[in-house]
């Protein structure tokens, strides 16, 4: 089918210079070709038709297609204008129907989707606070996190010494586990299983891991491992590694039998211990601590603000929307950041009156004790706004829309004040788990993930192009080693086989090299996806690098998101290739380049030695490579 349409292409001078792309006349031609309504042309098969195919034989114009002559064209390939329409098909740019309006060049521009949404069915728009509308700035942020963790450490009772560790931002990525028992912070793919295993700043022996963690497996799950998935654990992941490390290296401690901690003369420490006070420490700088007043006494040094904030707001409100804020934050911590993001000596556009930042909100909801809001959540009771108390009892009475601010209660709550249903709702967040996926699972909210990381990773991930393809083509390769029933091909002997493995091991670490984290992508290590990248495909409808790229799309935008095919559906006949027209080389079935250009190729979980792969994540798509 490919190669029929790159023939079309480049025979057809008028589709060559009409400013569409290559792979944009492709997957016009695949709606066209394979679709079943397309019928015989003077007893041609399909890959004739289009093989021979121009706008001069419709009548058009050859010099300057408009794109009533495109519309012409689907027709005669039995395309209705309406279903021109629906392909989003524009002559100005080469922005696909996946990457959002014409002329959205750049990938730090485009929201991504891993499920189809139609805003016109979006009444109400909330967002989270931290890390969404207010971004920390890295790693000045996390840098200060990490010395008031670590000398609230030390006053508890840890060695002074470890304020003399100096805070690596390299180091830390959120997705991670951290294994209570063992020490280890993990990092699995999509199933569970561990895709690398570090032990402080130790990368641990694969004979070790599988003593550990029979077939590589765990459950993330149990209460025996701890998600880091939000930007706020970035510090505590360096310090769990610092500190393991500090007690294993240390002259005084030895390692305990069992592997679950160490032990002096006097005393046992397991890491289940190390992990509990690193925790209480995080929650006291957040809650008692004075995390918050440092930010609050400098904004400008931690927080990054986006003049274009005010306008989107008040687009999506003149949209005949809803605008709500739910945060964990507090009442004076929250008013004091809104006040800074919204700081500006004019409002929504340049010339015009500036507002306070309440205004641009119809509910505010702080302290939510988020994933708790999304469950039984607590009772909502109104704030004071001038003394930041909380009044007695439950609400009950008249809402006033952009006047009242809330405190606790629960998405039920919330539903029943605003009167809104969970598919009406949008809510913008980078909470894997506190925000997007309890929101999806238990009320059915359409979410937005904010993804501070991605456009390093993109540019990471292109990068990692050549180390891909390879290992596609290695995989390839090991897979016809190892096709005959009874095992390794007879005539392949075990030491090329072997020495393809080794290759694939270096070519899935080439490719984590590239990021700049000891832990690789984000999203993947080698071609095997990440657990944090399986969450975001399954409970983020819509994901970008900022919220604020919603401001590129009209309000009625319908989201669409790519088709995508099992394996047993790749190669039905309806669509795979079409009969090769004679002179036009197709690709064959055993061919590198049809592997590597699968979209989704499974192996067995369990072997080690294969790379799995998965469908890729949106602003992975090898078409961003085009």
């Amino acid at each position: 089918m490919l190669s029929s349409c790159r023939n079309l292409y480049f025979l057809t001078p008028s589709l060559r210079e009409s400013r569409l792309s290559a792979r944009k006349v492709y997957r016009l031609l695949l709606q066209a070709i394979g679709s079943a309504r397309m019928a015989h042309h003077d007893g041609r098969d399909s890959a004739d038709f289009t093989r021979g195919i121009s706008l001069q034989d419709i009548g058009c114009d050859d010099s300057n297609p408009s794109r009533s002559d495109l519309t012409k064209l689907l027709t005669g390939l039995d395309i209705s204008e309406k279903g021109l329409s629906a392909l989003n098909l524009q002559l100005g740019g080469e922005a696909d129907d996946h990457d959002g309006p014409s002329g959205l060049k750049t990938h730090s521009s485009r929201v991504f989707v891993n499920r189809s949404l139609n805003m016109n069915t979006i009444k109400y728009v909330g967002f989270d606070m931290d890390y969404t509308l207010a971004i920390y700035k890295s790693p000045i942020y996390e840098q200060t996190s990490y010395d008031l963790i670590m000398k609230r450490l030390v006053e508890i009772g840890y060695p002074k010494e470890l304020l003399d560790i100096e805070y690596d931002p390299s180091f830390p990525q959120r997705g991670l586990f951290f294994d209570k028992e063992y020490g280890n912070l993990l990092k699995l793919d999509m199933y569970g299983n561990i895709l690398l295993c570090q032990h402080g700043f130790s990368d641990v022996d694969q004979a070790v891991i599988r003593q550990c963690y029979p077939n590589k497996f765990v459950s993330p799950a149990e209460s025996r491992y701890f998600g880091m998935n939000t930007l706020f654990n970035l510090p505590e992941v360096y310090i769990q590694a610092c500190l393991v490390n500090y007690y294993d290296t240390h002259a005084d401690f030895k390692k305990l039998k069992s592997g679950t901690g160490v032990e002096s003369e006097d005393l046992i420490l397991l890491y289940s211990s190390i992990f509990q006070d690193i925790r209480m420490a995080v929650d006291y700088i957040h809650i008692e601590g004075n995390l918050k007043q440092k930010t609050i006494e400098n904004l400008g040094l931690y927080i990054a603000k986006d003049e274009r904030l005010p306008r989107l707001l008040k687009e999506i409100r003149d949209s005949k929307r809803k605008v709500f804020l739910i945060t964990n934050s507090g009442w004076h911590y929250t008013d004091a950041v809104m006040e800074y993001l919204f700081d500006f000596p004019h409002g929504p556009e340049r010339g015009s009156e500036h507002r306070p930042w309440r205004s641009y909100f119809d509910y505010i909801v702080v302290d939510a004790k988020k994933p708790l809001f999304f469950e039984t959540g607590t009772a909502l009771r109104q704030v004071d706004t001038k003394t930041g108390a909380l009044k007695m009892g439950k609400f009950k009475g008249t809402v006033r829309e952009g006047e009242s601010v809330w405190a606790g209660g629960s998405s039920d709550s919330f539903c029943q004040l605003s009167g809104a249903r969970g598919k009406e709702i949008l809510f913008v967040g980078d909470h894997i788990f506190g925000d997007i996926l309890r929101s999806k699972k238990r009320q059915g909210w359409r979410t937005f993930l904010v993804v501070p990381e991605l456009n390093e990773e993109i540019r990471d991930w292109q990068s990692a192009q050549a180390s891909f393809s390879r290992l596609k083509i290695l995989e390839y390769s090991l897979s016809r080693m190892c096709r005959t029933p009874g095992g390794p091909d007879r005539d392949a002997p075990e030491k090329d086989i072997e020495k393809i493995r080794t290759e694939i091991k270096k070519t899935a670490g080439d490719m984590d090299r590239c990021h700049g984290s000891r832990f690789g992508s984000l999203f993947r290590s080698g071609s095997r996806q990440s657990y944090f990248a399986m969450q975001a495909m399954r409970y983020a409808d819509l994901y970008a690098e900022s919220f604020i790229n919603l401001i590129h799309y009209p309000p009625r935008y319908l989201f669409r998101a790519p088709h995508q095919l099992m394996p047993h559906e790749q190669f039905l006949p309806s669509v795979s290739e079409p009969k090769a027209s004679p002179g036009v080389r197709t690709i064959s079935e055993d061919s590198p380049l049809r592997i590597a250009q699968s979209a989704s190729t499974y192996h067995d979980e369990d072997d080690e030695d294969s790379d799995e792969t998965a469908q890729n994540s949106p602003h992975l798509s090898t078409r961003t490579a085009n």
